[in-house]
């Protein structure tokens, strides 16, 4: 897939004017899907209405917002543990135009991209910003891409010695890539386990008043490539493998008028299991948890509110924020106790909005691997 760069300085310099205005603010202090609690004339997530694939993998533009959202956990062939995020945001200016194109500035889609490298020393980030119907960012289903400018997520065309059924999942096998001043990554990506619904068949509530989205995730991809570093930070076309898990999720509404942040956790048990749990803080009172428990063959049991306990541990003045950067985790019903520890205490994204996000080691009644995500923590 080629570079989508729009061709006119001035033109990208009014495409970031526009987005930063229309992506800060204080509704994003509750973290993304705060864009806006008005719901009205959006679509709302269906609890009636199954996953469709691979229609699901594109946009849904009558929602407020989305993401495709994949981390990380590489190791290099230097011995070094490193991160990796990249996430693709899509945002509805207005509802009620189901239109995921349009015609150059009449789309009412605007998309926002996300790009992070962190080592144990370092941690970089990246931001871009586009509007929807110019060609230079956008989804879609089949063939599967997600992409803004030369940032892609793409279906991996090279499915001829794959061993798998004749009709791969669509996400089965991607391809990866971003690069900003400062760093580089040219990553592949295969599935060895199924996708992953969360909540009831897709249908994830986001809080005791019933806000809710739709979310699945493919959490069991091995991962192959290459990172590219500044002199200092590691080697130039250092050779990584590990995992990745990929998020997608949209809805209109999630989060309801208490909530201020939420902290998101992706784990990987030395067995196999795969753990999804999060938190929606609130002003006042303990938060909204929920979860899924997910065997190594793919079996997806939902963790009920309550079921998961966050407790912060350690923090981290970052950005002029307390942010905290180990948590003890724990899940009763399953035996799960544990502490985690960040690779690097400053995995600060600092994009627009701010946010904490970095690969996370973990011990205790269980060994592994994750990634952990924090919005809304203010000075």
């Amino acid at each position: 897939m080629s570079a989508r760069i729009p061709p006119y300085p001035f033109a990208r310099r009014l495409i970031a004017l526009l987005l930063a205005c229309i992506f800060s603010g204080p509704a994003l202090a509750q973290g993304f899907a705060g864009l806006g609690r008005d719901a009205q004339g959006y679509a709302l997530p269906d609890p009636g209405r199954a996953l469709d694939f691979p229609r699901d993998h594109g946009p849904h533009p009558g929602f407020r917002i989305e993401w495709w959202y994949l981390t990380a956990n590489l190791r290099g062939a230097d011995g070094r543990e490193y991160g990796v995020q990249w996430t693709l945001f899509r945002s509805a200016l207005r509802p009620g135009d189901s239109d995921i194109g349009g015609v150059n500035w009449s789309s009412p889609q605007v998309w926002l991209g996300h790009a992070g490298l962190t080592t144990p020393e370092r941690h970089f980030s990246a931001q871009r910003l586009a509007r929807g119907g110019l060609g230079h960012a956008g989804a879609r289903a089949t063939p599967f891409a997600a992409w803004i400018d030369d940032w892609e997520m793409v279906a991996d065309a090279e499915v001829t010695e794959d061993p798998r059924p004749a009709d791969p999942d669509a996400l089965d096998r991607l391809e990866l890539r971003a690069a900003a001043p400062g760093f580089a990554f040219d990553l592949a990506l295969r599935a060895e386990g199924p996708l992953v619904a969360h909540g009831q068949g897709g249908y994830s509530v986001k809080s005791a008043e019933g806000q809710a989205s739709r979310y699945y995730s493919q959490p069991f991809y091995r991962v192959s490539g290459q990172l590219f570093l500044p002199p200092g930070a590691g080697a130039a076309g250092l050779a990584v493998e590990g995992t990745a898990w990929l998020d997608r999720e949209w809805s209109s509404q999630p989060l309801s008028a208490g909530q201020e942040g939420w902290d998101w956790f992706s784990l990987g048990l030395e067995d196999g299991t795969k753990v999804m749990a999060f938190r929606l803080r609130e002003a006042e009172g303990p938060g909204f948890t929920s979860g899924t428990w997910i065997t190594r063959d793919g079996q997806a049991t939902p963790l009920p509110p309550g079921a998961i306990v966050m407790d912060p541990l350690e923090y981290a003045r970052i950005d002029g924020r307390r942010v905290p950067v180990a948590w003890r985790l724990r899940i009763a019903e399953r035996g799960l106790d544990i502490t985690t520890r960040p690779l690097n205490p400053e995995s600060w994204m600092d994009v627009s909005p701010p946010y904490w996000e970095g690969p996370i080691s973990f011990e205790g009644s269980h060994r592994g691997k994750g990634y952990l995500e924090m919005t809304g923590y203010g000075d």
